[in-house]
């Protein structure tokens, strides 16, 4: 299954309305059991944009595809410019209230599990474990031709030293860590190469147009088929990669919960969404449940 957008997509008039009423979320998560699949709409509130909500970056913005980034060395050129200024904002990023929520409920037990659609670590830097990252991870860094695994934060470093002069100022910043440049600001910027073999280094994440793992995808299946209840926090379900685990647990009769500001494309298949800011919800639902959450996640 790949990973491609449906850009176009736009919710119709028959999806049922978004609700102020998050207590179905506090009495799933009472019950224990809940996997929690999140979005980029979960890192907003850490400074992170989405791509499809209130100010998303898809109207002024096409993500970088893998078959652009394999075949087409300016491409490449554009986007390690682009990402290497983007990393900085990402370098910068701290968990919200969210983030710590999905946290302390997993301590406390009523959380059976975490699948993030996010590329941006704020989930394991809120303190959650065992998280599942279905589309990868911006600080690593694979090399296409021998498949060794770097830290991007080396690369990052490598990229300066090879570009000393390199200090634009960015429009914006995506989802995926890709700033967004002009040609004449990406200028002659320099790659660099595996330090390995010398092949094409690319992010270890999953791009548009490529495939998920399969056995990522497997391992997904296996935590929808073990859990009580499906939580969606921020996530508008555009492309498959996350809408076939809502198809999923809907197919099992397993209750679905959302809780994003937007209409998504799993809203049929859900008991209820929940229309409101994801921090406040989380927050509110931790007090209902006695849960505590504080800055420090513990």
């Amino acid at each position: 299954m790949h990973m491609r957008p449906t850009l176009n997509w736009v919710p119709d008039g028959d999806l049922p309305p978004g609700s102020s009423d998050w207590e179905p979320v506090a009495d799933a998560l009472a019950r224990g059991g809940v996997l929690v699949l999140s979005g980029a709409g979960l890192s907003t509130e850490s400074g992170i944009p989405d791509y499809r909500g209130e100010g998303g970056s898809l109207s002024r913005h096409t993500p970088m595809t893998y078959q652009e980034f394999v075949s087409d060395p300016q491409a490449r050129r554009r986007y390690w410019a682009r990402s290497h200024l983007g990393w900085r904002v990402f370098g910068r990023a701290r968990p919200n209230a969210g983030h710590r929520a999905v946290a302390a409920f997993a301590r406390h037990g009523l959380v059976s599990g975490l699948i993030t659609q996010n590329v941006d670590g704020l989930h394991q830097a809120a303190g959650s474990e065992n998280v599942v990252e279905l589309h990868g991870s911006l600080d690593r860094v694979i090399c296409l031709t021998c498949d060794a695994l770097g830290a991007r934060g080396e690369l990052a470093r490598r990229l300066a030293e090879a570009n000393p002069d390199f200090a634009p100022v960015a429009a914006g910043i995506n989802p995926d860590g890709d700033a967004d440049l002009t040609d004449e600001q990406v200028g002659d910027f320099h790659v660099v190469p595996c330090t390995v073999c010398g092949g094409v280094l690319k992010p270890d994440v999953v791009f548009f147009g490529e495939a998920v793992p399969p056995q990522r995808v497997e391992r997904c299946r296996a935590l929808v088929r073990e859990a009580d209840a499906l939580l969606v926090l921020g996530s508008s379900l555009t492309v498959m990669s996350g809408l076939r685990f809502v198809r999923q647990a809907a197919q099992a009769e397993k209750p679905v919960l959302i809780v994003n500001r937007d209409p998504t494309r799993g809203d049929r298949q859900a008991l209820t969404r929940v229309a409101l800011p994801l921090g406040q919800v989380l927050t509110d639902v931790a007090r209902r449940l006695g849960v505590r959450v504080d800055e420090a996640g513990s």
